[in-house]
């Protein structure tokens, strides 16, 4: 697996770009987007270093694609997108090896998730203290593992939903005629022959007599 935007997203906001060397709240000289020399991606950060944005990004594809091959071997049941992004994200920020010991992976791996996205947001601190911009970036981790993997839905538009009304309104009114045409020849089919003929001839004189009126009404109308 990979990480996903919105995981990635996470990773860049709280690590931050720093194109040149700075030692992080743990002490440890980092560069471009939290990269560390423990990262083991081709580069040994130290005082006075400087890459390029390109370099960064390139170091961070790398790291994250270690960080994720080292923790997948360690669940025991296949994680969604979202969770297994939020857990990596905890990963490249804590270290592979602690993550492989975390409460979170065990409760993940016990299908508790709750739990595990509770556990996930103990890591919050540094040198023994809470960090807020840790525990803002847990608090997303937590979102993202919590939130469900789901295809986009499509809305219809207005002019869809007065077609798809109208269509329904017609197929409703087709099988109430066929309703009646059928209910009515069900009626008259019970009826003896003789009934039948009678029945049938004052339909039809009816019939013949209402469009006669209508004619005869459009005419008055028409003068």
């Amino acid at each position: 697996m990979q990480i996903n935007q919105a995981g990635l997203e996470i990773v860049k906001r709280f690590e931050g770009l720093r194109l040149k060397s700075y030692k992080c709240p743990a002490d440890v000289w980092t560069i471009g987007y939290g990269t560390t020399t423990r990262a083991g991606v081709g580069i040994n950060v130290k005082s006075g270093m400087e890459i390029t944005e390109a370099e960064a990004e390139a170091y961070l594809v790398k790291a994250l694609d270690k960080f994720g091959a080292q923790i997948t071997s360690k669940f025991t049941r296949t994680p969604t997108s979202n969770q297994y992004s939020a857990m990596l994200s905890l990963a490249y920020n804590i270290g592979a090896g602690a993550f492989k010991k975390s409460t979170c992976l065990k409760r993940f791996n016990a299908g508790d998730m709750e739990g595990a996205a509770e556990a996930l947001t103990w890591f919050n601190k540094a040198g023994g203290k809470t960090l807020n911009g840790l525990v803002r970036r847990r608090a997303a981790e937590r979102e993202l593992f919590l939130a469900d993997d789901v295809a986009a839905v499509v809305t219809p538009t207005p002019d869809a939903e007065r077609e798809t009304r109208s269509s329904k309104t017609l197929q409703a009114a087709g099988a109430v005629a066929v309703s009646g045409v059928t209910a009515t020849g069900a009626a008259i089919g019970d009826l003896s022959e003789t009934v039948q003929i009678i029945v049938v001839v004052c339909l039809f004189v009816l019939l013949a007599g209402c469009a006669f009126i209508a004619r005869e009404r459009i005419k008055a109308w028409a003068g």
